[in-house]
């Protein structure tokens, strides 16, 4: 049986709440919008209509088109995924050209989407996803962001120092940033007991790795730890939009 939660809050700072999230058709979804004014609660919502909605057209498997290939390395859902992606990359982009309010606007995205035993993953930007076991806690997908590229070049570089940087909000690569955008597919077999957590930049920002280990590995059901994450997150500062989402498959 799988079973999933997500909860979301605007934080303690931010007057609007640019995240998204969707539990629906076996999909699992947290977009991260940025833009001023409306316009990331606009690219966010592009970006979970857009994936959904193909995710759903093409769950036949025989009523649709691959309008940027097929990457034969990778199972279905996981060129589902890589699809519906590209497709909200493409709309969001066109969006922020289409009104002046909209330019600069983009969004995060990591969505999970389950067939079977499989689970395929996409993710774009600095929303994260992990992994929780026996063995410990795991992050999953890739950070794209400028501090997390210059930690992986220069693992000796002083995080504290980059924290302060004022690139440090930068994100190399992002949902409608530019008219093409690469998406990191991942797959792994879904285990029973294992839990992943789907979440923005806000709750893993404001927590350390300890702290997410702890609670996603204490053996609460999703809903009481999704919930505890996010209140920890608000106790650590909230200084941004803060969504979890959990998921976990049991015998």
């Amino acid at each position: 049986m799988l079973t999933a939660h997500g909860v979301t809050h605007t934080g303690h700072v931010r007057e609007a709440n640019e995240d998204a999230l969707l539990v629906d058709l076996g999909l699992f979804l947290v977009a991260d919008g940025m833009g001023g004014h409306a316009a990331g609660e606009v690219a966010s919502w592009l970006v979970v209509d857009t994936i959904r909605s193909f995710v759903a057209q093409s769950q036949d498997g025989d009523k649709f088109t691959w309008p940027f290939g097929i990457d034969p390395g990778s199972s279905l859902a996981a060129n589902r995924l890589r699809t519906a992606v590209h497709l909200a990359n493409r709309r969001v982009f066109r969006a922020s050209e289409s009104r002046d309010e909209y330019t600069g606007m983009g969004s995060t995205v990591v969505a999970a989407l389950v067939e079977g035993d499989r689970i395929a993953f996409a993710a774009v930007g600095d929303s994260l996803v992990y992994a929780s076991t026996d063995a410990g806690l795991t992050q999953i997908t890739t950070d794209d962001s400028w501090v997390a590229t210059m930690l992986a070049r220069d693992p000796e570089a002083d995080p504290a120092s980059l924290a302060t940087h004022p690139m440090r909000h930068v994100l190399t690569s992002a949902i409608g940033a530019r008219e093409e955008t690469a998406v990191e597919l991942v797959e792994r077999t879904f285990v029973d007991s294992e839990v992943f957590l789907l979440c923005s930049g806000g709750l893993y920002g404001g927590l350390d790795d300890e702290t997410i280990a702890n609670i996603m590995g204490s053996g609460e059901a999703v809903a009481v730890a999704a919930q505890q994450l996010l209140d920890a997150a608000l106790e650590g500062g909230g200084h941004d939009n803060i969504t979890a989402l959990l998921l976990q498959r049991t015998a």
